[in-house]
């Protein structure tokens, strides 16, 4: 079935309803605060108060007034979107559904009072606690590389500012010149990620600065879609991209941010672009609140809610749930589960069996689409995987734009399944 707007809406509203506690502080509804406003975070605080009807307070708390998909920003690099085409606002979570919408950043979880602390210097009360706070990156795991650093070398996996300041290092870049990404350890947040952004980086480079070359340092011995990237490059970008995998040299890579160079294998190279992807990890208020493993939130998948706390639930790239890949899909498909188990525990209303479902879709070049997905359900050990399907190799052009006119479809549909 294509997935267009409707059918992602429709199916979606399947999969609704809620779990949680008793009332903080004389509360005369309940209090659910969620942290995040992504995929996972926004669709959760939709859901919650569509269905609750008013029976639950929701409070969002998201630093950013606009967010920027992670999902098509790899499009934005390649020229196929503009800027503004993946950046969304918060006013109709806020005004149709009656959202309390809080941007500043939540820096601490107290779990006995069960309260969230904001950098402003307000608290606020939670009955159930929805953490979804995406990623953040593990200090140390490229050498050379910090926060500090990237300015210089962007990561861009954390789309806004990050996204725009790659793109005018990619356009900016000498003729002949050098683009050198390296691409993160497992796991991470959208494993075909990184090759999608090779492929869009390849595509707005042979068009603007055909001799240019792309250099790509993977400490990972496979990737997600390994085949079909590979026959899209050979196809469409043959001799500009290498790839170095861990036998040859992608593992243990170092950089030199101020002259700009990478270390392979003991051997500096200069390169004109340097776009280092680090190791990840659940963000920084998972681990304040106490539910992550050291790296990830261990996560119950019948309702998410965390093994460490079960006043707080954990969406999308920051848990630890089983087989689902980090995604924006995967985030989106959780939340609903999610909102099902808190407005369940919260009102009375029906707990129905949770399932989950994901697609990754990435472009190769202009309408050649590929995508992976599968269906999942929830067992006592993990989210399980049920059932997958991937591109082929060899698909005629016509299937190809399908699946890349389909993933516009989805994007539609989930963005107003997250903002309304």
């Amino acid at each position: 079935m294509t997935i267009n707007r409707r059918h992602f809406i429709s199916a979606s509203a399947g999969i609704t309803a809620a779990m949680s506690a008793p009332m903080v502080f004389g509360a005369s509804r309940p209090q659910v605060v969620i942290i995040g406003g992504g995929a996972g975070g926004a669709t959760a605080a939709r859901y919650i108060a569509k269905d609750s009807k008013g029976a639950i307070d929701v409070t969002l708390v998201e630093p950013t007034r606009s967010y920027y998909t992670c999902f098509f920003s790899n499009l934005y690099l390649g020229g196929f979107k503009d800027f503004d085409s993946i950046g969304h606002t918060y006013g109709k979570l806020a005004n149709d559904y009656g959202i309390n919408v809080v941007h500043d950043w939540a820096v601490d979880v107290d779990s006995n009072g069960r309260t969230v602390a904001l950098a402003g210097g307000g608290s606020l009360s939670y009955d159930k606690l929805i953490l979804s706070p995406g990623i953040d990156f593990v200090d140390g795991s490229v050498p050379g590389w910090d926060l500090s650093s990237q300015n210089k070398m962007p990561h861009s996996y954390k789309a806004g500012s990050q996204t725009q300041l790659l793109n005018a290092q990619i356009e900016n870049m000498k003729s002949g010149g050098t683009y050198c990404m390296v691409a993160p350890p497992n796991p991470y947040r959208c494993p075909p990620g990184p090759y999608e952004r090779v492929s869009m980086v390849a595509h707005k480079l042979k068009k603007m600065n055909s001799t240019a070359k792309i250099l790509v340092l993977d400490p990972k011995p496979k990737f997600s879609k390994q085949g079909l990237f590979e026959e899209g490059w050979n196809k469409h970008y043959a001799g500009m991209i290498e790839y170095i995998g861990p036998d040859m040299g992608g593992k243990g890579v170092e950089v030199r941010p101020d002259s700009m160079e990478v270390i392979i294998d003991g051997t500096p190279e200069k390169v004109d672009v340097c776009n280092v992807i680090p190791a990840m990890k659940a963000g920084k208020i998972a681990e304040l609140a106490g539910v992550t493993d050291g790296n990830w939130a261990p996560t119950i998948a019948h309702t998410m809610q965390s093994r460490k706390n079960s006043d707080i639930h954990v969406l999308g790239d920051a848990a630890a749930q089983g087989d689902m890949p980090k995604s924006g899909f995967s985030a989106n498909s959780q939340a609903k589960v999610c909102a099902m188990a808190v407005r369940a525990a919260l009102t009375d209303s029906k707990l129905f069996p949770a399932k989950f479902s994901n697609t990754c879709w990435s472009l190769v070049d202009t309408n050649n689409g590929i995508k992976v997905g599968a269906t999942y359900e929830a067992t006592d050990e993990k989210i399980a995987k049920i059932s997958g399907f991937v591109s082929k190799t060899g698909e005629d052009a016509a299937l190809r734009k399908a699946t890349y006119e389909e993933s516009l479809g989805w994007y539609s549909g989930i963005t107003s399944d997250m903002f309304g």
